[in-house]
């Protein structure tokens, strides 16, 4: 017990920088209006999770529900819910 030191996993403490030019986080992106994935600012894992799940740069996506719990959009024809720590991650622009 003692002279060992435990390792607590902490979610990513980094900040995203948000650019003038239009480019937002998802989760602070508006409901209902065509989206188009920009960058993935994220962790091998959450990236590699997220790209399974088909949110790649340059695909369009909808969010369809926005009510303060996980999101729930359209992406590539199908329904998905992702957390709002993970949507914070994935850069959108409207249009």
């Amino acid at each position: 017990m003692f002279g060992r030191r435990r390792r607590h996993r902490h979610a990513s403490t980094d900040t995203i920088e948000i650019p003038l030019n239009g480019v937002r986080p998802l989760s602070t992106a508006p409901q209902n209006q065509p989206l188009t994935v920009v960058k993935v600012a994220a962790g091998r894992r959450a990236t590699h999770r997220l790209t399974e799940m088909g949110l790649t740069p340059g695909v369009e996506v909808k969010i369809v529900q926005n009510n303060g719990g996980p999101l729930l959009l359209a992406v590539r024809g199908s329904r998905l819910a992702i957390g709002r720590c993970l949507a914070h991650k994935v850069l959108v622009s409207t249009g």
